[in-house]
């Protein structure tokens, strides 16, 4: 008997489009579906964001914003 040994989902991840910020002192970045404006400003130093893909863990956003998949 193993206490403490949970089953643990396994971690999906895929490449995914993230927004990058362009300003050389500033490292934030976003993931594509959870933008709030189709071309965003960084939300920390309200600079420029290009786009570049990253692989990361799938997360879904339930939000119910504008860019919901119906």
């Amino acid at each position: 008997m193993a206490f403490g040994k949970k089953n643990q989902k396994e971690v999906v991840k895929e490449d995914l489009r993230i927004w990058e910020c362009t300003s050389e002192d500033c490292n934030a970045w976003m993931r594509d579906n959870f933008k709030s404006e189709e071309t965003p400003k960084c939300p920390i130093c309200k600079s420029d964001m290009s786009t570049t893909m990253k692989e990361l863990e799938v997360v879904d956003n339930h939000s119910g914003g504008w860019n919901k998949i119906e």
